[in-house]
């Protein structure tokens, strides 16, 4: 093929016979990495095609919340056998006293390609800065870069002994940000008090506003109702005008607080524009230990913050360190437990919660130009999607399926294999497949 030849071709690929949630079969067209035709394109030319066979597409996961620096380190060097929070910062803190270079990339990139091949294309990392060298911050940041062309990453710098109690991370925060980090957290409620848990969110507000960074706030994760950092979270937000590039992380205490105070912090948490990421798969396991039976789970208050009108967001958090023991990387699994939690099984229910693991993400990470308004592609929007065996979104919070192809930017990123269940039946002395 010539080069004139090559200016004739529309696409760079197509792809035939997708369906969309509501609507029947189409077919996209791609080219640059972008989608530039949805309709009927039989023979429209293009350099590759692939056939979708009336899978149904829906835009890619957003995981907003995940540690790459503690994944995969259970029971490395012991077992968190408390399940507790306490018992799991104190494990940690002797496992990142051994962390290298080479042991965060290996970890951490094992932990990206999971997160690929489940269709997670967006994702914010949260990184310990604990380390006076910093060690996996720039670990986690090199691998920002090296997969930029895959997935697309933010960073999280994150005090986990906090910014009063531990005055030195204060300055390592701001080393983190100068490093590439593309925003701050804080831990207010692991302060020594309520009056350094203040302080210390308006320390990461000021470095926030002074470099323009995102801030990430851990938030209330505890199952104390007099843990009340969530509205100072929301009154900075508004004070330094920093709104939407606010994320409130667990706000595991808002399910404890007294009617008449949620109610008030409701319309304050919607008027300042920041966003709630829930965590359902760690909280449900870690909140309600100190619990006399009935226990709590502690989960926060997801169906009626996203009621009214607040952006909530779902997070996959821990895959397999001290805080938690399990996880597989999948936001389905997230969204399945959140279900459940938050007490959103009807159908509506179940479409907001799978908004919650797309746009609602997208939306907490400020992502420009996610697309699927409405939750279809238009022309112009990015092609990157997913190819799901599955009727609709509801049925995959059920299956927890992974995605049979994972496209980005029109390339295809990764593909699963379904699994193949034989059932053997003693038929007489002969043995039968079905």
């Amino acid at each position: 093929m010539n080069g004139g030849d090559m200016m004739t071709i529309p696409f760079d690929l197509l792809v035939t016979e997708v369906r969309l949630p509501g609507s029947g079969l189409t077919d996209l067209g791609i080219k640059g990495g972008k989608i530039t035709a949805i309709g009927k394109l039989a023979g429209a030319a293009a350099l590759t095609t692939f056939q979708a066979q009336g899978r149904l597409l829906l835009p890619p996961f957003v995981e907003p919340h995940v540690h790459l620096d503690t994944t995969l380190t259970a029971g490395d060097p012991i077992w968190n056998e408390s399940g507790t929070l306490a018992e799991g910062i104190s494990v940690w803190a002797s496992r990142k006293k051994q962390l290298t270079r080479e042991d965060v990339l290996a970890r951490a990139e094992r932990t990206l390609e999971m997160f690929i091949g489940y269709g997670v294309l967006h994702l914010r990392a949260m990184v310990d800065i604990g380390d006076p060298k910093l060690t996996a911050l720039r670990a986690v940041l090199e691998l920002k870069d090296k997969y930029r062309e895959r997935m697309h990453m933010q960073v999280i710098a994150f005090p986990q002994d906090g910014l009063v109690a531990c005055p030195d991370n204060e300055a390592r925060l701001e080393e983190a940000l100068r490093l590439g980090a593309d925003g701050v957290s804080a831990v207010p409620h692991l302060e020594r008090t309520r009056e350094d848990g203040v302080l210390s969110l308006r320390k990461a507000f000021a470095l926030a506003e002074r470099y323009g960074a995102f801030i990430h706030v851990f938030c209330d994760e505890t199952d104390d109702e007099a843990s009340r950092y969530l509205e100072v979270c929301a009154a900075l937000a508004l004070a330094t005008g920093l709104g939407s590039k606010v994320t409130a992380a667990h706000a595991n205490a808002a399910a404890y607080y007294n009617e008449p105070y949620f109610q008030k912090l409701l319309g304050l948490v919607k008027q300042s524009g920041l966003s709630i990421v829930a965590c359902p798969l760690i909280n449900s396991v870690m909140q309600g230990r100190y619990d006399a039976s009935p226990k709590g789970r502690g989960i926060t208050r997801i169906q009626d913050f996203h009621r009214a009108g607040v952006n909530v967001a779902l997070a996959h958090d821990d895959i397999r360190t001290p805080f938690y023991p399990l996880g597989t990387g999948n936001p389905l699994d997230a969204a399945h437990m959140a279900a459940h939690l938050a007490h959103m099984c009807g159908r509506q229910d179940l479409h907001d919660i799978w908004g919650m693991i797309t746009h609602g993400g997208a939306k907490a990470m400020q992502i420009n130009g996610y697309g699927f308004e409405q939750g279809k592609p238009k022309v112009g929007d990015p092609a990157s999607f997913l190819l799901f065996d599955a009727a609709d979104p509801a049925e995959l919070i059920r299956t927890r399926s992974a995605p049979r192809y994972v496209f980005h930017k029109g390339r295809l990123a990764a593909e699963t294999a379904p699994a193949v269940t034989k059932l053997l039946h003693l038929a007489g002395d002969k043995m039968a497949i079905f």
